[in-house]
């Protein structure tokens, strides 16, 4: 072939290849369509799940489990008893979703992520090494990085039943050799697959050899298929022109007519890997994976030197408020976070859900040391805040307690990075005694700005006073109604809209000298010299203000009226159950990808927006409002999914901004009813970016490489670079690079991973650059998880067992019991029933033997029971003891287990229980 011809053809492949890009769906659906996308998919799995684990602890506790008439968000988490959880389990939904969608973002034509040009072994491993990463994070605690693995083992888990032919071959259940990686795939066909097929409807163009001997086949995509294969199929799949297609990914698909069937079969699918991750993690993991039990997050950031014990008694006493007001209370399951730091020293930091060890470990918490060195009064504050930023769940309220500036002010870039992508606020509750000088430090102020927090300087004896709000913003279900900062301060009047869904309205203001007056909406008003009027109290302490109005009126418009020329900063917040979740995104035309870093200047934003609440809640308006005043510019709003809406700014504000949201809260009782929410935390463009291709996981002991791009719009010049890392790896790069007016260069990092990480660790890598004259800046934020190599891929064996029935007429008066031995070679972890309610007792019988004593009441006469390894491996076994007449096999996901008769008369019956792994 000549040149000129390889490179026409080359043209034409590039040329096919971008519209494909831009045009071309391989995959199920991602966003708004007839048909059931991905986001379907994973909802569905994930609320039946729920709704099991949920009955099931309903059935133990002897409570009745009332099921959902529609399985929502909201519903069942009001089934589970966990309405506060909602929030965040809509957003652990929509994060395993977006890392879901991520796969067709990065790897649209790589075939292994698809199960496409019958890729099914590297496919498998792709599942299997995914979930291995999921258990490991959540071992870890690690729930985000948990999350972020399983939306992307799911996708490629879902496309196998749309992009195969497993449909076609008549399965009606889920393939579960994907999800064993000890179990073969060996009948992938060797010979052609398909015939030609010209016509628009080509139900049958998989040979009927290849169905009648069950072989395995997928379709190839693009301009190479080897000979006699089947095509993926569309009209931009060129392979497919001739030949036709198989795949199921919509309703007008090439195989359409089996897209339901496909989309059913990938729910079921996915509740399968789903219960394998329950069954290795156990329930209350897996619930906090889904976001329950998240709420009402303590994150406490505490400088230990040796004149801050005052403060550090300060925190004990505020927990020990909160906690103890809690106490047997849905709010009660909360994650409490702490971080010490001095110096040189920070960390470690301490995470728990246990209350009384949060107590106890705040008592064990000392002030000593630091500041040995004269004059050397600055302590590692912002270090101590990046681990609390990198452990806290997003979204957290921060508390950081000192006195002292921050002796790592080289972190704050790093910290905004954080504070951008992580949405948490942070307050900074500065004392000082009577006689000392004030923090003179200017960061926190600016960090404490950017998160929407304040920063709280009194002195130590006023500190109980201001850390009013701390049992106020740790609540659950808050929301920020409005948001204001105005440094320098000026004469401003301000209005927010609050809702009748909104409990415990409060009003938080900072600044020296202030005037001003709050009007309710039925005009009732108060003066900041009035500590007690017509609204209620006004709570003062140094430079902190706390408003919480006790009159019945409260819905409709209220002003704030500034009169003052101080800084100050003004943020009204409640309780309800409706809110907004948002993220910036990148557009390729069906898929998207989150940002990781700050949106690129001079060009349309879009963000992908979420509604928390149920489906009486729709917005109406999305604007960016900039931080310096109270102009505003309004998006497009697109909706692409039940309560999911896609919003373009074709404009964007040139300095720092906040995203507001106004809606209304549709209600039977009268007519529709405003609502309005912004978000506390500051964001804004950039000229500079950053941008990194797909990256893996690492491995202990090992060094790996993060190649990056940097590029920017502007003027071009030495950029400095900096890289950071939450966990102190040693870290190589190049400090600066050159870059010409509009270029861009390539870059890397070395990251060595110690040798004793923990697999599972989840490891937040920042890398920044910054323009030459420091006027611009911009990160790219990495999730790394650590992994060590699995040699261990055979889960654990269940051996034969005894079965004692003594079952009467009357179920509550009767038992039964079973004994069984669970073995594994590198040793049994964990035993635990996910279905029955009884009594099961564990003892050791032998090397790596695990011996099982179960007893429950006739009235319960199922059982699944799961054996877990040391490395996450899952055997589940099942038994039924029912009525029948005749021994009967029961069929189960292409396995067997026994269902025998009971002896009614009461005899002792010795029954083979044979179970079934997964």
């Amino acid at each position: 072939m000549s040149t000129t011809n390889m490179q026409i053809k080359s043209l034409i492949y590039i040329h096919f290849m971008l519209i494909l890009m831009t045009s071309q769906t391989l995959t199920f659906k991602i966003l708004w369509t007839k048909s059931k996308t991905h986001q379907d998919i994973t909802r569905d799995a994930v609320l039946q799940t729920i709704v099991d684990i949920c009955r099931l602890r309903m059935l133990q506790m002897g409570q009745n489990f009332v099921e959902p008439g529609v399985l929502t968000v909201n519903s069942v988490a009001e089934s589970c008893y966990s309405s506060d959880s909602a929030k965040d389990f809509q957003e652990s939904i929509d994060k395993i979703n977006k890392h879901n969608v991520w796969i067709d973002y990065k790897h649209i034509f790589t075939g292994s992520y698809h199960f496409d040009n019958e890729e099914f072994l590297s496919g498998r491993n792709l599942i299997t090494e995914g979930v291995s990463v999921v258990k490991s994070s959540v071992k870890q605690k690690s729930y985000q990085a948990a999350k972020r693995a399983l939306g992307k083992v799911l996708h490629t888990l879902q496309d196998f039943y749309s992009h195969s032919n497993w449909i076609e071959l008549g399965k009606t259940g889920p393939y579960s050799n994907l999800i064993k990686p000890d179990t073969p795939i060996n009948n992938i066909a060797d010979s052609k697959t398909c015939r030609k097929c010209t016509r628009k409807d080509c139900k049958d163009n998989i040979l009927e050899e290849i169905i009648a001997q069950q072989k395995l086949t997928s379709g190839y995509f693009g301009f190479y298929r080897p000979t006699g294969k089947c095509s993926h199929g569309g009209i931009l799949d060129p392979s497919s022109w001739w030949y036709g297609g198989i795949n199921k990914d919509s309703s007008d698909s090439s195989h359409g007519h089996l897209h339901e069937t496909a989309a059913f079969v990938a729910t079921a699918a996915t509740r399968e890997l789903l219960q394998n991750i329950r069954a290795a993690v156990g329930d209350t993991e897996f619930l906090r994976l889904m976001g329950f039990s998240q709420t009402s997050v303590l994150s406490f950031v505490v400088d230990t030197t040796s004149n801050m014990s005052e403060d550090i008694e300060e925190v004990r006493r505020v927990t020990s408020f909160i906690i103890d007001s809690k106490t047997d209370t849905e709010a009660q399951r909360s994650e409490y976070i702490l971080v010490p730091f001095n110096d040189p020293d920070y960390g470690p930091n301490f995470r728990t859900t246990d209350p009384g060890l949060f107590k106890k470990k705040l008592t064990a918490l000392m002030a000593e040391g630091g500041r040995d060195v004269p004059g050397d009064v600055p302590e590692m504050c912002l270090s101590g805040l990046q681990l609390a930023l990198t452990t806290s769940p997003p979204q957290t309220e921060i508390f950081v307690f000192t006195d002292a500036d921050a002796k790592d002010e080289m972190l704050k870039n790093t910290i905004l990075a954080l504070i951008e992508r992580t949405k948490s606020v942070v307050n900074f509750m500065l004392t000082k005694a009577i006689s000392s000088q004030q923090v003179s430090s200017h960061v926190y102020h600016d960090l404490a700005q950017a998160s929407g927090g304040h920063v709280i300087e009194v002195t130590k004896g006023a500190l109980p006073q201001a850390s009013k709000i701390i049992p106020v913003t740790s609540r659950a279900t808050l929301v920020n109604i409005f948001q204001a900062v105005r440094n320098p301060g000026k004469v401003e009047k301000f209005s927010a809209f609050v809702d009748d869904s909104v409990q415990n309205l409060t009003i938080f203001i900072t600044g020296n000298s202030l005037d001003y007056t709050i009007s309710s909406p039925s005009g009732v008003s108060q003066s900041s010299t009035e500590l007690n009027g017509a609204l209620g109290l006004f709570q003062k302490a140094g430079n902190f203000h706390i408003v919480q109005p006790n009159i019945a009126e409260r819905t409709g418009w209220w002003v704030f009226d500034f009169k003052s020329t101080q800084p100050y900063s003004i943020r009204v917040v409640g309780q309800s159950n409706v809110d907004f979740l948002f993220d910036f995104v990148e557009l390729s035309q069906e898929s998207y990808g989150v940002l990781n870093s700050r949106p690129a200047a001079n060009t349309n934003i879009t963000l992908l927006v979420t509604m928390v609440g149920g489906e009486s809640v729709r917005p109406t308006e999305l604007s960016l409002v900039e931080a310096l005043n109270s102009n505003s510019i309004n998006g497009s709003l697109e909706e692409v999914a039940s309560g999911q809406y896609l919003v373009t700014f074709n404009s964007i504000p040139a300095g720092e901004f906040t995203v507001r949201l106004v809606g209304q809260i549709s209600s039977s009782r009268s007519s529709n009813i405003n609502l309005q929410r912004q978000s506390p935390t500051r964001f804004q463009t950039s000229t500079v970016t950053i941008t990194t291709p797909p990256v893996g996981t690492m491995e202990p002991g090992k060094q790996f490489t993060l190649p990056y791009l940097v590029a920017t719009q502007g003027s071009g010049g030495t950029f400095k670079m900096n890289v950071n890392s939450d966990h102190n790896f040693e870290t190589f790069y190049n400090t600066f690079i050159a870059l010409e007016n509009g270029g861009s260069a390539n870059g890397t990092v070395n990251l060595t991973v110690p040798e004793n990480t923990p697999s599972g660790t989840d490891v937040t890598v920042t890398i920044e650059a910054e323009a030459p004259d420091g006027s611009d800046f911009n990160y790219a934020v990495l999730h790394l998880s650590v992994i060590a190599p699995i040699t261990d891929i055979t889960p654990p064996v269940c051996k034969a067992v005894t079965i004692n029935s003594e079952c009467s007429g009357n179920c509550k008066l009767s038992s039964w019991y079973l004994t069984a031995n669970m073995t594994d070679g590198s040793g049994i972890q964990t035993v635990r029933v996910l279905q029955g309610n009884g009594t099961t007792v564990l003892s050791e019988t032998g090397m790596n033997i695990t011996m099982v004593n179960y007893s429950s009441s006739c009235c319960f006469q199922e059982l699944e029971m799961v054996a877990v390894d040391t490395v996450g491996n899952v055997a589940t076994c099942f038994k039924s003891l029912r009525a029948t007449a005749a021994p009967s096999l029961l069929t189960y996901g292409g396995d067997f287990f026994l269902i025998l008769p009971i002896c009614l008369c009461m005899n002792i019956v010795t029954l083979l229980f044979q179970f079934m792994q997964l």
